[in-house]
């Protein structure tokens, strides 16, 4: 079957039955792999939180630092080859992470899957936006976006389910979704020319990202062993920061840089890409805690985990697939602030309420639910408002920077939490989380701080952002 011109509703629902797949499963092995982290320490010999938590970092880093270099290969070469590529890569590489006979091999294989995932990602929004009209393109990004949210609602009971086969269905369950989406989508996806022939993107751009990253991340999940002020931790934090700063010199004079600096002089995607980043730092500690609190805490399984999280994933999709009203009323600015507010209050209920005898539907239970209220109003409103800002021909890497800015979050994310976590004592525990709380609530207050500026002013239409872009980058010149 392919698709064609004359049945444009029929072509769209191909397309997005095709994106939906794949954005799905990458998105579920997020949360699944969260809710087998204590497993797959068991199974390699009690590994410590320091060396298991690069099993999550390990695949956000090159997440984030190939996203942008995805982004622009496909605007060269076409959606189409880059995702379908991206999605052999991601499936062929989940069966080498079940297979993986210790950590080291497990972490080498998620890197793998995370370049797959890397090209699939910015490639799938693309996709969807080339076969939806102008006018309907907020509404497929919300829809896009919500795939993460059932993800979200699916993931932690899913995960549960398959750890208590074992630990490696975490990634075996990823080869049949990943072969159904790749055979429907030769037959669907559309094949447009690429539209630039621009220069190749900034590699060792992409090389200081990542080190960058690692180096922070590095420094934070270690800084509890090696002291907060020793030489190695705050020589660590310096050098992180430093190669930040060659990363951000170097891509304002490449030709093609990794993140597009005059994209961030349109104030709309500059200000929904900001809050996106700080909200996902408090997401990704959020996750992983709550999966810790309640295996290592509470002594729940694997499984109860998963029913004890899942309702505040389960309240993501309803809200996401109903905002569109609110949004279009009061703006996207205020229901994201509004919504990043929420998940603080839900995080703060926990610093004040969990403990080792508190009861789940008095404590944990009305946190999930403000936070999953938080997320449904929170991701799909900015990830909406990021890709509306910006003209058709940055709407892969557009879509790669606000992504690219999400992974980061989330190894920021995972990174406080551990650091500050650390290896406490039984009864040093609730104490320790109890600082992680205040400090994933801080991020999310933080993210709210940046909607201002949607807040503000009106959201400007993608054809003002393209003179935006144009101005900056003949200013660069």
């Amino acid at each position: 079957m392919r698709v064609g011109i004359s049945n444009p509703q029929r072509a769209s629902r191909a397309v997005f039955a095709t994106v939906a797949a794949a954005v799905f499963m990458s998105n579920l092995d997020l949360f699944i792999v969260n809710a087998a982290l204590p497993a797959i320490g068991r199974s390699f010999g009690g590994s410590g939180l320091g060396s298991l938590s690069w099993v999550l970092n390990g695949y956000a880093i090159v997440f984030a630092a190939l996203l942008v270099v995805a982004g622009r290969v496909a605007d060269r070469s076409g959606h189409k080859p880059v995702f379908l590529t991206g999605l052999a890569l991601f499936t062929l590489a989940s069966v080498g992470c079940a297979l993986a006979p210790d950590v080291a091999t497990l972490v080498a294989a998620r890197l793998v899957q995370a370049a797959g995932a890397a090209l699939l990602m910015p490639t799938s929004l693309a996709l969807l936006l080339d076969t939806t009209a102008p006018e309907k393109r907020a509404g497929a990004v919300r829809a896009w976006a919500s795939i993460g949210g059932i993800a979200a609602g699916l993931g932690p009971v899913a995960g549960g389910l398959l750890v208590e086969a074992g630990w490696p269905w975490v990634f075996i369950v990823n080869l049949p979704v990943g072969i159904a989406a790749f055979t429907l989508g030769v037959k669907v996806l559309p094949s447009p020319a690429g539209a630039e022939k621009s220069p190749l993107p900034d590699l060792f751009g992409a090389a200081l990202l990542t080190a960058s990253i690692a180096t922070l991340a590095l420094g934070l999940i270690k800084a509890p062993d090696r002291g907060w002020t020793s030489t190695g931790t705050l020589g660590g934090l310096a050098a992180a920061v430093l190669l930040g700063v060659w990363f951000v010199l170097r891509s304002a004079r490449h030709p093609a840089p990794i993140v597009e600096l005059p994209l961030l002089r349109v104030p709309a995607f500059a200000s929904a890409a900001a809050s996106l980043t700080l909200f996902t730092v408090a997401f990704a500690g959020m996750l992983l805690g709550t999966v810790l609190w309640c295996q290592g805490v509470w002594g729940y399984s694997a499984l109860r985990t998963g029913f004890a999280i899942a309702p505040g994933p389960l309240l993501v999709p309803p809200v996401a697939l109903r905002i569109g009203p609110a949004v279009a009323r009061f703006g996207a600015g205020r229901i994201a602030l509004a919504g990043t507010v929420l998940f603080a209050a839900g995080i703060l209920w926990w610093a004040a309420t969990l403990d080792t005898g508190s009861a789940y539907a008095t404590s944990l239970l009305p946190g999930m639910m403000l936070t999953g209220l938080g997320v449904g109003m929170t991701l799909p409103v900015l990830t909406g408002a990021s890709a509306a800002a910006l003209p058709p021909a940055r709407f892969a890497t557009g879509s790669a920077i606000t992504s690219m800015g999400r992974q980061i979050g989330a190894v920021l994310g995972v990174a406080i939490l551990v650091g500050i976590l650390g290896t406490p004592a039984p009864g040093d525990a609730v104490a320790a989380f109890q600082h992680c709380w205040y400090a994933v609530a801080a991020a999310s207050l933080l993210a709210a701080c940046a909607t201002v500026p949607l807040v503000r002013k009106p959201q400007p239409a993608a054809t003002k952002a393209a003179d935006v872009i144009k101005a900056a980058e003949a200013g660069a010149a």
